[in-house]
């Protein structure tokens, strides 16, 4: 008699696991849900992608008009965006924590500091800042776009295979 194992159906029809990229900026209101959407937009399939921020100001609330404006003017939708605050679930749900400046970058390393999800916090682009645009005009909403999509490529390129 031979020893044939039927797959199991969850082995049998299991979906490959989505890259899960958690992006945080200071209020969740402008730079973040940009990048959220860029970064999905672009991942596809591939990832799932939150984002949220360190500080409570915004929550609940929907993302800056002006950020709404430019998401819109590049072909991304964040009108259903509501603002959360970071907490260790989302930290540790992600395989990527990625901070929109070098302030946000200290903050989650203080944050995550002796934790498994230590290891998984970035800077966005790599050695710099992504311009907050709050308080400036709708040109500044449109330069942070730019260059969040400019940063988007390389945390969606190595899911190619």
């Amino acid at each position: 008699m031979t020893d044939t194992k039927e797959p199991k159906m969850s082995e049998t029809f299991r979906h490959p696991k989505r890259h899960r990229i958690l992006v945080v900026c200071l209020g969740n209101h402008n730079r973040s849900p940009l990048a959220a959407a860029v970064l999905a937009h672009i991942g596809g399939e591939k990832v799932e992608v939150r984002s949220a921020g360190l500080r409570e100001r915004h929550v609940g609330g929907p993302a800056h008009s002006n950020a709404i404006r430019a998401a819109e003017g590049a072909g991304y939708d964040i009108r259903d965006h509501r603002a959360v605050k970071v907490n260790r679930r989302m930290l540790d749900w992600a395989d990527a924590v990625l901070a929109m400046d070098r302030v946000v970058l200290a903050e989650l390393k203080t944050m995550t500091d002796g934790t498994p999800a230590a290891g998984k916090v970035d800077l966005y682009i790599s050695g710099e800042d992504v311009p907050d645009p709050w308080e400036s005009d709708y040109t500044a909403y449109q330069v942070c776009v730019d260059t969040i999509q400019a940063g988007a490529v390389r945390h969606v390129l190595d899911l190619e295979n």
